[in-house]
């Protein structure tokens, strides 16, 4: 339809503001194959149909739910065939909560390690380390005293 005005398309600008997106965030989604190439005015512009805002409102869904583009992709790919895309959604969505438990885990476990830094970090029997180290508490090669008497540390700052 290059050439031709479709009634009702929307310029990039019009359907930015519609989805509360910016332009540049459709131009990318276009690039990666997310929208599909939108017609072209005379002057250029590109004019994308209203069903071009369900597709972005889509698309921020499965963001927000932290899908990777390649799996919206995939999605979406189903959805266009008219094909129920409830069965790949739902396969998606379980490894990305098993991705979830995973960090969840990981950040349960560098919580806990945090905790207990904070915890041996005050108090009389906080060891003077030396000027531009700091030795993390609970670890036990850090804690090693050189040779002549001072204690290993990480560098603070270079």
């Amino acid at each position: 339809m290059t050439g031709l005005q479709a009634p009702h398309a929307l310029k990039v600008g019009e359907l930015a503001k519609a989805v509360g997106v910016s332009t540049d965030a459709l131009r990318y989604y276009e690039r990666a194959g997310l929208l599909p190439p939108p017609d072209r005015s005379p002057a250029g512009y590109r004019l994308y149909p209203p069903s071009a805002a369900d597709r972005v409102h889509f698309i921020q869904g499965c963001q927000r739910l932290g899908l990777r583009l390649a799996e919206i992709a995939d999605l979406l790919d189903v959805r266009d065939t008219g094909q129920c895309p409830c069965e790949p959604a739902e396969s998606l969505l379980r490894r990305r909560i098993v991705e979830l438990d995973r960090e969840l885990d990981r950040l349960t476990r560098l919580r806990s390690d945090l905790q207990a830094m904070a915890d041996q970090l005050h108090g009389a029997d906080c060891p003077d380390p030396d000027p531009g180290t700091w030795c993390p508490p609970g670890s036990k090669n850090m804690k090693e005293v050189t040779d002549d008497g001072h204690q290993k540390g990480l560098p603070l700052l270079r």
